[in-house]
């Protein structure tokens, strides 16, 4: 009997180990579509093809990107509609302030962060677009209980593949000229958790590891597109 409870208790352990391993969020396969972007600016959008890439995005052809070294990062705004009005006005401040927390700091690291238009300056407005919190309690009885995990099978996966007990979040962005108001980029994302041991007692976690993601990505594209040959891949 001793040896039947040691076994299990390793195999648990063995589990939770690997478990900590897993990516903590994962891009969604569909997107919700907001009022952010006007009709006119979304039938510009095309499919994204990988390499970190928002599920739907536009890039201006034309755009020199390396002519901008400045940008004005405009306070993360929140789209209110039927994906965050649940969502109280404490918890929605608490978000915007992370998210843009982490874009300073991300974008910091390439550009000088202004508060004025001038040569050389993009403006960049990020939206979110979707927030929804994971119960944590459930997080970690699906994660570690197979029967109940097929349960969740049973009752299916949510809207665009999310598996059930973790969040979401929704991110739009729009990069323009800061002096022209030229569309440099624009992109649409969704992510959700996968039931990642890691700050499992927050039941805000996957939802702002989406924006930690989403700011690491930021920076990523844009030194892409400034065709530069060291840029540093965000995490999944």
């Amino acid at each position: 009997m001793k040896v039947n409870v040691h076994r299990t208790t390793l195999i648990v352990v063995i589990f939770l180990f690997l478990l900590q391993g897993c990516a903590a969020t994962q891009q969604r396969r569909d997107v919700v579509k907001t009022g952010f972007l006007s009709a006119s600016e979304q039938s510009m959008l095309t499919e994204g093809k990988g390499d970190h890439e928002a599920l739907l995005h536009y890039i201006n052809p034309d755009a020199d990107w390396r002519s901008y070294d400045k940008i004005i990062l405009d306070s993360v705004a929140v789209w209110k509609d039927k994906e965050t009005k649940d969502v109280s006005p404490e918890n929605l401040q608490m978000l915007t302030d992370f998210a843009y927390s982490h874009l300073h700091e991300a974008l910091t690291k390439d550009y000088a962060i202004v508060g004025l238009s001038g040569p050389g300056v993009m403006r960049a407005t990020f939206a979110i677009t979707e927030a929804e919190a994971s119960s944590p309690g459930a997080d970690v009885v699906t994660s570690i209980i197979p029967q109940t995990r097929i349960l969740t099978g049973v009752k299916g996966l949510v809207a665009g593949g999310k598996p059930g007990f973790v969040g979401t979040a929704g991110m739009e962005v729009k990069i323009t000229d800061a002096q022209t108001g030229k569309i440099l980029a624009m992109a649409v994302d969704r992510r959700g958790g996968t039931k990642d041991l890691s700050g499992m007692t927050n039941e805000w976690n996957d939802v702002e590891k989406a924006y930690i993601y989403w700011a690491a990505a930021s920076r990523y594209r844009l030194c892409m597109l400034r065709g530069e040959s060291n840029c540093e891949k965000p995490e999944a």
